[in-house]
């Protein structure tokens, strides 16, 4: 995630990320431009004398177009966000249960206090990978013997949380902590499990596919037609107006690509390496254990 001042106007406008998200639109961009040409070369040649076009269609096409992007933007911001809170959701959670386990685990019990603490933060290091497709890594502190028995699962989260139940359930059984505070534990070993439940589907459930392909097929169309709305009063500025209008609308929907999926690398996608640090970081202060970060 791009971390910046937002109130340096300056330097949000001449930011890196304009540029690189300029990058992207230029093979799109050059076949727009050699089309813009060639179609105003032949109007201003052939045709100028012949007939003239109008910009109103366009404009009442502007309108419908611009409530269309507004949409798909707030529907991709509200998955970022959505995501955001689930996260804090998952901050907290863990906090939660480490205050608990540490009131309920004696001080000398450092092995306990261990346990737990290398789960929880193993638990968010896991779901961050597991969102992003990525096989575990060193950010996962973890024995050989609990490493391979992890490999076996395809959902290395629900390895892990199976582990806290069963490492919660021990406690009781050998008296430990009591019924009562077994119980209390339950809600935050429940939210792990519930928030990757929900990061889960924010992921894998993305724009429909036929709003997604008719937006694009839209946004195309239209541009495709702008040398056609504008030749006659622009002349050969409709190049550059064409260009500028295309990117635009590419630009915005670009964006709303790269936020709808807020769990991946991209520049614009949450922090979730920072957060995980941060939940390992307070886990083991809360539970009295040395902390040693993975970067």
């Amino acid at each position: 995630m791009i971390k910046y001042n937002p109130k340096s106007w300056l330097g949000l406008i001449f930011h890196r990320y304009s540029r690189e998200t300029f990058k992207k639109t230029i093979p799109n961009m050059i076949v727009l431009a050699f089309y813009a040409t060639l179609f105003t070369v032949i109007y201003e040649v052939y045709l100028s004398d012949w007939f003239d076009v109008s910009t109103v269609v366009h404009s009442l096409l502007g309108i419908v177009l611009g409530l269309f992007l507004v949409f798909r933007t707030n529907t991709a911001y509200d998955k970022w966000w959505e995501g955001r809170k689930i996260w804090g959701a998952l901050v907290n959670d863990c906090r939660n249960l480490s205050i608990k386990l540490n009131a309920f685990l004696k001080r000398e019990n450092k092995t306990r206090r261990l346990e737990f603490a290398g789960l929880i933060r193993n638990y968010v290091f896991a779901m961050m990978h597991h969102l992003r497709n990525e096989p575990v890594d060193a950010s996962m502190i973890m024995t050989e013997t609990e490493l391979k028995e992890m490999v076996k699962w395809n959902h290395k989260p629900n390895f892990l949380a199976s582990e806290l139940y069963i490492k919660a359930n021990a406690l009781y059984t050998s008296n430990e902590i009591t019924g009562e505070q077994l119980f209390i534990l339950d809600k935050e070993l429940k939210g792990l499990t519930d928030n990757i439940g929900a990061c889960e589907r924010i992921k894998n459930t993305p724009i429909p596919y036929a709003y997604n392909m008719y937006m694009k097929k839209f946004i195309f169309i239209y541009s495709v037609t702008l040398p056609l709305g504008f030749v006659s009063t622009f002349h050969y500025w409709t190049i550059a107006v064409t260009l500028f209008i295309f990117y635009f609308l590419i630009t915005i929907e670009l964006i709303a690509e790269e936020i709808e999926e807020p769990f991946g690398n991209d520049e614009n996608d949450l922090p979730l390496e920072d957060l995980s640090e941060k939940i390992g970081s307070n886990v083991h202060e809360i539970l009295g254990i040395e902390f040693t970060p993975s970067r």
